[in-house]
């Protein structure tokens, strides 16, 4: 049951992440992206998969060391819930960076490789994505300054 649990909360993401990345435009699309509640059926199965680690996992964030960490991570179900909670935080973080690169105009093109390297390795992906979020504000500011100054 677990590794279907762990199996799930990709899948309950992924249709969120291909809209994003495969179909940006679309109204569907744009409203999925402005709702946090995408993430809700994610965080459903941590707590299916949380419940039974419960002291374990109080554990590892009431008194976070490597070694409380290894133990809940060393847990099926503790693996699990952590999967789940970097899943939902993900989303989260792609559906804030899918917003401002529409926000900003930055290409689509430009956008899907960003947000599939925010699936795989967000700590990657966002600092690319705020390296080119400042670059484009940059460049609107830049062009409504623009027409004042002829």
């Amino acid at each position: 049951m677990t590794g279907l649990l762990f199996e799930l909360t990709f899948f309950l993401a992924a249709p969120v992440w291909l809209l994003m990345i495969l179909a940006p435009a679309w109204r569907l699309t744009e409203r999925l992206a402005a709702s946090p509640l995408t993430v809700l059926p994610i965080l459903a199965v941590w707590a299916v998969l949380a419940v039974p680690v419960l002291p374990e996992l109080w554990t590892a964030v009431s008194s976070p060391d490597i070694d409380t960490f290894r133990e809940l991570a060393a847990l099926a179900n503790g693996a699990g819930a952590i999967w789940a909670q970097i899943i939902a935080w993900d989303l989260l973080l792609g559906q804030w960076m899918y917003r401002e690169g529409r926000r900003l105009s930055v290409p689509p093109l430009l956008m899907a490789p960003l947000l599939l390297l925010t699936i795989l390795l967000s700590p990657i992906g966002l600092p690319l994505f705020l390296a080119i979020r400042a670059l484009w504000a940059s460049r609107a500011v830049h062009r409504t300054e623009e027409p004042a100054l002829r």
